[in-house]
């Protein structure tokens, strides 16, 4: 177990530890745009404790709130630096290793190192009560005996390398039960050695994801406590770590102010106290629509960031795609309001065409101008199929200029959607308690399956982060309406 959750932390901690310098840039150096007094010096102990903080938080926080999480062995790119010196050193080491055994007599001083290595890795995986295979490794695999046996030349590797295989066998997960077929069909030692410990490799994922699934049901009954915690011995190192925090809900606060001012005409709005559910639910309402790049993400919810930025990238398309079937519908009236295949393949058109929306050379105009195109195709052939004159000249310009409007953030079609989504989401949140999904506003049949995923999916990531930094929100806005108060 121990093992197992080494390797998760070593696999996340650079991860994490742009994380932690994001934390400290945000609360150190600049707020609201003024610049703040140079920081104070940290010492190398303090700051290797708030590392090691942060990444034991980050590391059950993703534990717990990706329920998929699972580690892979590390991909270098093909044709950098790294990996050409990581493989001409394992081709150097392999080759010297041959070399060694064709030599009269061999030399096994490699071979003893590797057996050391893989004895090592193989009593790593053992539960802590299965010591008569430990005793059996530790006797099968004794370092002196082999050396002795080497000096005299009477050492027998492939007898070695079977009982390793045999124990691999015994320890390893039941998907890697064709990779140990595999060895046993290897005869040279050289190739065999270099695959043992490449199965070796992919048994340490396996234990270190066994560890991870282990782990999460007794997270779950200490997150909250767990995480709050872990916040607050950072937050006590760093006093202004919830700098961006307090300026999100401020932001909210007066977003609120303004928006019910205007519905109330000029009436004045309820104070921060008054409504933090409200507050709290619009504030993670406006995360889905965040400027990642200049805005800097509140303190609270960084560990999350990506996952907001994540569910963001997919509603762009789902509000285009809303939007743009509202208008093919508005345009053809009843003639196709009745037919759900057709709805259906102008779905799946659209969405083919914004697939690769968020990519560095996606043209959001010239997909419009094709969706057009391809729309008007389609509910001709299939205003003809069911007896309606086809699209004229004019109403054909009309529907491509409508979609092709679309382009732009603050088009009407576009904000309606936009609001409505928003409205379902927000709606989400307040009934998310109650186990009853809301509604679905109208216009947003086609998407709802993927809205109402998301909307889960949101739900439980927010519900979580209120659980745990609740305590924390309600001082900052505790401290708002105190400043409103005494100015």
């Amino acid at each position: 177990m121990h093992f197992g959750l080494q390797t998760l932390k070593k696999q996340l901690k650079c991860n994490y530890s742009c994380m932690l310098l994001s934390f400290q840039s945000q609360s150190l150096f600049c707020f609201n745009g003024e610049a703040r007094p140079s920081p104070r010096f940290v010492a190398v102990e303090e700051l290797m404790q708030t590392a090691k903080d942060v990444t034991n938080m980050a590391l059950a926080h993703e534990i717990l709130v990706n329920r998929e999480f699972k580690l892979k062995p590390t991909e270098l790119p093909e044709g950098c630096l790294e990996r050409r010196v990581k493989e001409m050193m394992h081709k150097t080491f392999w080759e010297c290793l041959e070399a060694q055994l064709k030599e009269d007599p061999p030399t096994y001083g490699h071979v003893i190192k590797l057996v050391a290595e893989i004895k090592e890795m193989l009593l790593s995986f053992l539960p802590a009560n299965h010591s008569r295979l430990g005793s059996r490794i530790e006797e099968a695999l004794d370092l002196p005996l082999i050396q002795q046996q080497a000096e005299n030349g009477v050492l027998d590797i492939g007898e070695l390398s079977q009982f390793i295989i045999w124990t691999m066998g015994s320890l390893c997960a039941p998907c890697r039960d064709e990779d140990i077929k595999k060895l046993k069909e290897i005869t040279d030692v050289v190739p065999l050695l270099r695959e043992i410990f490449s199965v070796l490799d992919l048994m340490k994922m396996d234990m270190a994801n066994f560890a991870v699934s282990y782990v999460r049901p007794h997270l779950m009954k200490q997150s909250v406590e767990y995480e709050r915690s872990k916040f607050q011995e950072f937050l006590d190192r760093h006093p202004n770590a919830l700098d961006y925090t307090e300026k999100w809900l401020k932001d909210t606060v007066t977003w609120l102010r303004e928006a019910r001012a205007e519905g109330s005409g000029g009436a004045s709005a309820d104070s921060p106290s008054h409504l933090p559910i409200n507050v709290h639910n619009q504030a993670y309402l406006r995360l889905l629509l965040w400027d990642h790049v200049s805005d800097p993400f509140p303190e609270t919810v960084l560990m999350d960031q990506v996952r907001f930025q994540q569910m963001q990238q997919e509603l762009e398309p789902l509000v285009l795609l809303s939007s743009v079937l509202l208008i093919a519908y508005t345009n053809t009236g009843e003639a196709v309001s009745g037919l759900p295949k057709l709805m259906d393949t102008l779905k799946n058109a659209v969405s083919v065409l914004l697939a690769d929306m968020h990519t560095p050379y996606f043209s959001l105009e010239e997909a419009l101008a094709t969706i057009g195109e391809k729309l008007c195709v389609e509910l001709s052939v299939c205003l003809s199929q069911h007896g309606y004159p086809p699209f004229s000249a004019e109403q054909k310009s009309n529907l491509k200029g409508q979609i092709l409007a679309t382009v732009q953030p603050d088009n009407k079609v576009r904000k309606l959607m936009e609001s409505r989504i928003q409205s379902y989401f927000l709606a989400a949140l307040e009934s998310s308690q109650h186990q009853s999904p809301p509604p679905l506003p109208g216009g947003l049949l086609p998407v709802s399956r993927e809205l109402k995923e998301l909307a889960i999916h949101f739900s439980r990531l927010v519900n979580f982060n209120k659980l745990v930094y609740s305590p924390f929100y309600r001082k900052i806005l505790n401290k708002l309406q105190t400043e409103e108060e005494c100015p």
